[in-house]
């Protein structure tokens, strides 16, 4: 099976002690590193502001229909 390659960057980010406590918090309830959480937030916020197309492999949430 071919291995799917995904390249990502690394950047530095500053954010005040609550907000990445927040995101810490969040990010436990939510069974997620703290990196991940960052990521899901960033992805959903530019999915949702219409920046970034959504996956054709997500599954739609159970009562709503998927927005194309």
């Amino acid at each position: 099976m071919a291995k799917k390659e995904t390249s990502t960057k690394s950047f530095v980010l500053r954010v005040d002690a609550a907000t990445m406590d927040a995101i810490e918090k969040w990010a436990a309830d939510e069974f997620r590193s703290t990196n991940g959480q960052l990521q899901w937030i960033i992805a959903e916020a530019l999915r949702k502001s219409g920046r970034m197309k959504k996956p054709k492999n997500t599954p739609s949430v159970e009562g709503k229909e998927e927005e194309s």
